[in-house]
Formats: structure tokens, sequence, C-alpha cells
């Protein structure tokens, strides 16, 4: 696969917000859910996402930090991001990551009792779109 670098990486990512987020349990066996990364914030390598601290995926990023996301476009753009994830509840990073409409899951904004990030540092990043292909490793 061709190497391709950060900056074609987070175009290709570029206003792409929900994704299948594929983490295991202590049975190894793989679980997928939908998130949202907030898709207006430019991609550095590391994935953000709010959730709940007392979450089964919380738990399984807590037990093994393997974690995968997937993405899908309609015009038939696909990413897989390897990485580690890790729990992150300092406020100050919260506040940085928040965006508007969170506030329908998270009512109390960061203040909300449990809230919490899950940061996906990504190890590599495929991509295919149409004839092109493409790898990115950290």
């Amino acid at each position: 696969m061709k190497k391709a670098s950060l900056k074609t990486i987070a175009e290709k990512m570029k206003n792409l917000d929900f994704c299948m987020m594929v983490t295991q349990d202590g049975r190894q066996i793989s679980h997928s859910r939908p998130m949202s990364n907030n898709g207006k914030v430019e991609y550095d390598g590391d994935s953000w996402f709010f959730t709940y601290e007392d979450s089964n995926k919380v738990d399984q990023i807590k037990n093994n930090h393997h974690v995968n996301l997937i993405y899908q476009t309609d015009d038939m753009l696909f990413i897989e991001c390897t990485g580690n994830g890790e729990i992150i509840k300092d406020k100050d990073v919260l506040k940085d990551k928040w965006v508007e409409g969170l506030e329908q899951w998270f009512p109390e904004g960061i203040d909300t009792p449990g809230i919490c990030l899950i940061k996906v540092a990504a190890n590599q990043v495929r991509f295919w779109h149409k004839e092109e292909e493409g790898e990115y490793k950290a």
C-alpha cells in the first residue's frame, strides 16, 4: 500500500463525523458501536470521543487499549484507524474538545456527572477511495 502523509489523511477525514468504534472485552470478543468524533476538528493523529465513564467501552479500553475506528462515506471513501485508547477526565481537555450540540447527550456540559473523553492515538491509518489507497504509520 502506498505511503500517505498525515496531511493527506487529515484532508480525507475532514468533516467526517461518525465512525464505528471497535473495542475488545476480556474474552477478546470485539464490540462495535457508532460514535461521533466531532468531525469539524482537524485530524492530527488523535481522535476524541465524549462518553460516560461507566460505559462498557470505557471498561474495555481500560483493560485493552487497542481500538479500531472505521469510517465510510457515500462517495466510497473507507478509512480504518488502528490505535491506542486512553480515558481522559481532565476538565481543561474536555472544555477544549467540547463542541456545540453535545449537550443533547451531556445536558450539564463538561460538568455532567461521569463525563469523560476517549482519546484514540493512531498507530496506523489506511484509506481506500475509488482507485486511490494509502497508509499512514505514526
